[in-house]
């Protein structure tokens, strides 16, 4: 059991890692724009090549998790993620910044598919809370990513930054050629000393879960992971390729819209709402904190909700709260309210899918990758969609008319996999038929032992009834004799008392039956 909850607490600061990340290029990429000389216009590649890293993670992960020690191999990933965050803030090379955010996204896809599968192999069937745990520390990390770095960047960072922007722009309207260079040197006076902190700490951090991994690896071995893989096979679902392709297209679906939401509702406050910037980015921070708020709470709830009713609870909101911000969303109270339960909505679906599936088949490394896949392309494709299409109808909130159609969609899917997931299999039926066959044979067999035991009782009844017939004849021949000749022959009536005698101490067994042997000697004794 220690074991266990050391395994549960090393995968939450994996992932408290995994967010800290990932959120900590948004405040510091115009750090390392400047730092390759670029503009950050220019930067966009960078974000490409760690999605697509992500995605090879994903998948090599989930191809090695079913052939290697799962803590082994996280252990490698979050090393490999340590080494790239301490190179990142001294490269110099754009081609090669690319590479490095390849690389950590290719550990991070690792470390997001092989955390899941790992919590299912430790705890089973009772791994909802721990899994809701797992994704609960990634949010806590995304969280705490700006506000460290904004802490070892320090307020003269965003002065320069702002002076130097300024002069880029002043440049680009005079001399475009000179505009890639000049905001570089404002910059390094400070990269030195505040810049690389925030990378180098996180950096840290990650070393640290990473030997504890290596720890927890020479203390568990790989017998267990083998023995409990053997022992898991032969429990596939009756349909589960079709099962686990449909949950991947509802994370796709989740994902893009939980990531286009949070993306596009500041500019969507702005522009269609007339919100303030100030109102704006509160509307941002009600729809993240009530996810992370409702993350945590989903902790203490998967202890006593199953992970269908989660879903359900949560699908059931999202569709009615992307009702309101699609169609209702001129009434202000309904667009607060509405992002709010929309956040708090999205929260839980991703942990609670993964431990309402593990219910019915079997979760290895490449199913669980196929799910981190499903959700990574699902944030780069459905964002970039939506952004395309409000590019074309400006006039329209094309952000909340996807919203709704994606809840829409997710709600139709879970049904579906829900039938999927409890037909019956061929096993199931066959045992099914063998103790209804079971069942027809034992009744059929009780039914001729009633029928033997009724026809015996007949037989003893009859038996009996002959007796009685048997012994009641003596009686009555005996009576009549001494009825016909009361008082002709003394010899006859010097009998009498003894014909009495005898027919007055014969007794009688239970059954009716006499005693035939007292008769047989009082019969005896009167000769």
């Amino acid at each position: 059991a220690a074991l266990r909850w050391c395994i549960t607490g090393a995968l939450c600061a994996s992932f408290l890692g995994l967010g800290l990340s990932i959120a900590v290029l948004g405040p510091t990429f115009p750090n390392l724009a400047a730092n390759v000389g670029k503009n950050v216009s220019d930067m966009y590649y960078i974000f490409v090549g760690r999605s697509l890293g992500f995605l090879g993670g994903s998948v090599v992960g989930g191809v090695l998790f079913d052939c290697m020690n799962a803590t082994l191999l996280l252990a490698l990933s979050m090393l490999g993620t340590t080494a790239g965050l301490y190179v990142i803030p001294w490269c110099k090379e754009s081609l090669l910044l690319t590479v490095l955010m390849s690389v950590i996204g290719g550990s991070m896809g690792i470390l997001d598919t092989g955390a899941n599968v790992l919590t299912l192999n430790t705890w089973g069937s009772e791994s909802g809370p721990h899994l809701q745990a797992l994704h609960f520390s990634f949010a806590a990390g995304a969280f705490l990513a700006p506000i460290l770095a904004k802490m070892a960047l320090g307020g003269s960072e965003s002065e320069d930054l702002a002076g130097a922007e300024k002069t880029n722009q002043s440049v680009l309207k005079s001399v475009p050629t000179a505009s890639a260079a000049l905001p570089t040197p404002a910059l390094k006076d400070h990269h030195d000393g505040d810049f690389l902190w925030s990378y180098i700490i996180i950096g840290t951090y990650i070393l640290f879960t990473s030997i504890f991994l290596f720890a927890l690896y020479s203390k568990s071995g790989s017998a267990r992971d083998k023995s409990k893989a053997a022992a898991q096979k032969g429990r596939l679902a009756k349909y589960h390729w079709p099962l686990v392709g449909l949950l991947f297209v509802f994370f796709l679906f989740y994902v893009g819209a939980e990531v286009t939401y949070g993306s596009y509702v500041f500019t969507y406050a702005v522009v269609f709402a007339e919100m303030t910037e100030g109102e704006a980015a509160a509307l941002n921070s009600v729809f993240w904190g009530a996810f992370a708020l409702c993350r945590g709470a989903a902790i203490f709830g998967a202890a006593f909700l199953s992970p269908a009713t989660m879903i359900v609870m949560s699908l059931v909101c999202s569709a009615a709260s992307s009702s309101a911000l699609a169609f209702l969303a001129h009434y202000r109270a309904l667009l607060w309210v509405g992002a709010a339960v929309y956040g708090a909505s999205m929260a839980t679906v991703f942990p609670s899918g993964i431990s309402w599936i593990e219910q019915y088949t079997v979760v290895e490394g490449k199913t669980a990758s196929l799910f981190v896949v499903g959700g990574a392309l699902g944030e780069m494709c459905i964002p970039a969609v939506v952004g395309y299409l409000q590019g074309r109808f400006h006039h329209i909130p094309v952000v909340t008319y996807a919203a709704f159609a994606t809840s829409i969609m997710t709600v139709l899917l879970f049904p579906v996999m829900y039938k999927l997931a409890n037909a019956p299999q061929e096993s199931d039926a066959k045992e099914v038929s063998d103790s209804e066959t079971r069942k027809a044979l034992l009744t059929n067999s009780r039914l001729a032992e009633d029928e033997e035991d009724e026809e015996d009782v007949r037989e003893w009844n009859d038996a009996d009834f002959e007796v009685i017939e048997m012994n009641d004849k003596p009686k009555e021949s005996v009576t009549d004799t001494s009825c016909r000749v009361p008082g002709d022959s003394p010899a006859e009536g010097s009998l009498q008392p003894h014909l009495d005698d005898v027919l007055g101490d014969t007794p009688v067994i239970a059954g009716g039956s006499p005693g035939r042997q007292d008769g047989n000697v009082d019969w005896e004794k009167s000769e």
